[in-house]
């Protein structure tokens, strides 16, 4: 059966996907460093984390989060660390020449793991699974199709946004290369501010 109020599911996820959230900040300082290819990992990492929470939300977990409000709390708390982290490893990042052809040190791993862990901790994502994602679903009927809908819309749209944000990044190359710090510089402060919002906003 097909999902309740699809194309308003779309409308929502299409809208949370233009908005330069965290792991598209994230994609942006690594396109600039280490070039949209290595980011494709980034992104893989992203939708992963996004699949697993999805399915957990819907599978096993949605009753558990709704009377454990402290675990969503400790993933908060995991996520701050973690970006605090990232801001630091960003700001301290040398971007990769426009024309080189090094080969970065940093393995695929390690840009997987990235995108996994910015968007399995991110408060956000953990807000929208369990309290979005299933209002678009009849569990009276075939709720697994609908899930497999839903999810793969939202995967091949997140994945598609994430790789538009990494190229429109390195397009900017040009601009930045006679002052490489600068993107380092603003995607860190970024990360630092989100980091702090989310310490005050996000409540469970």
């Amino acid at each position: 059966m097909f999902p309740l109020n699809y194309f308003l599911f779309l409308q929502i996820i299409l809208f949370l996907f233009i908005t330069p959230g965290t792991p598209r900040i994230v994609i942006i300082s690594y396109s600039m460093n280490y070039g949209v290819q290595k980011c494709i990992w980034t992104a893989l990492g992203d939708v992963t984390a996004n699949i697993l929470q999805a399915f957990l939300v819907i599978f096993v977990l949605g009753s558990f989060f709704k009377d454990n409000p402290n675990f969503l709390s400790i993933i908060k708390w995991i996520g701050i660390l973690y970006l605090f982290y990232l801001a630091y490893d960003v700001y301290n990042s040398r971007p990769k020449n426009i024309n080189s052809r090094n080969i970065s040190s940093k393995s695929f791993f390690s840009f997987f793991r990235d995108g996994f862990l910015v968007a399995g901790t991110s408060p956000k994502a953990w807000m929208f699974f369990p309290l979005i994602f299933p209002q678009f679903i009849d569990f009276n009927s075939n709720y697994t199709v609908q899930f497999f809908i839903l999810i793969t819309t939202y995967v091949v749209l997140d994945f598609l946004s994430l790789i538009t944000y990494a190229v429109l990044a390195r397009k900017l190359i040009v601009w930045i290369k006679t002052n490489p710090k600068i993107i380092n510089t603003i995607s860190a402060s970024v990360l630092l501010i989100i980091a702090i919002i989310i310490v005050f906003i996000q409540k469970y």
